[in-house]
């Protein structure tokens, strides 16, 4: 199979605006989750809606597309990097690797994880999760919990944790059940992104804040694969200070 790598990368947020450029150790974010998922791939680029990421990008050598501001959902903007990547290359992908801006700890094992949960046709959807290892995750509102059936696809992504432990305090949860976190990763076959990017907001989605509720409410199946790999987003300036804590602890340059 071929795969592309496609890392949507927008300026604005609300909390951490410029976050794609933000230093960390020396270089900025995107540039530690691009020279990671090149490690895996052997396509990858970066989709933004800004010519300063974008030149940022082309500067350390990397691959990137301008895409529109007005995107509501990274998976949109994969879309359009997509076609426009497929036009200029002229090059036809089985499956597309969504890599979230903001997880400058991407582990090059985690892609390959999703890489290789597709190993039938049938599947179209992919992405990871990982074991909850500490309890301050159980109560950090950056976080996304999700859980699966026997058959490892997920029967729902919450904010909240889940699964809800009755009777059992809450501090004495992790000892009690492991819990999954999950990882922003996606894989979709070509067919899969743009049937997603025609599917109206789903109720779940939009009170969740948590786009793949959106495959799942209609009745499609998201492969889930389990990686022990570190994963930490930046969503706040508080998750910023813990990603600068650790790579200066790793010495992840």
């Amino acid at each position: 199979m071929k795969f592309l790598g496609i890392i949507p990368a927008r300026y604005g947020s609300t909390r951490l605006e410029g976050k794609p450029l933000i230093d960390l150790e020396g270089k900025p974010m995107i540039r530690h989750v691009y020279e990671n998922a090149v490690r895996s791939l052997e396509d990858v680029y970066v989709a933004t809606d800004d010519i300063r990421i974008l030149q940022t990008v082309e500067d350390f050598g990397g691959h990137a597309v301008l895409t529109s501001d007005q995107h509501p959902t990274g998976t949109n903007r994969c879309l359009e990097a997509y076609k426009k990547i497929l036009k200029e290359n002229n090059v036809a992908y089985d499956v597309i690797i969504n890599i979230q801006g903001d997880e400058p700890l991407l582990h090059p094992q985690q892609i390959q994880t999703l890489k290789n949960c597709f190993t039938h046709e049938y599947i179209m959807m992919a992405t990871l999760a990982t074991p909850v290892k500490y309890p301050v995750d159980l109560d950090n509102e950056s976080e996304v919990f999700v859980v699966w059936d026997k058959h490892f696809n997920a029967l729902y992504f919450s904010r909240s944790v889940i699964p809800y432990l009755k009777g059992i305090p809450k501090k004495s949860w992790l000892e009690k059940n492991t819990f999954y976190k999950h990882v922003g990763l996606y894989g979709y076959t070509a067919d899969a992104l743009e049937i997603y990017t025609n599917l109206a907001p789903s109720s779940l989605e939009l009170s969740e804040g948590l786009e793949q509720n959106r495959w799942i409410e209609n009745g499609y199946s998201i492969k889930i694969g389990l990686t022990d790999h570190v994963s930490m987003c930046v969503d706040t300036p508080e998750d910023l200070e813990r990603i600068r804590t650790f790579l200066k602890k790793n010495n992840n340059l």
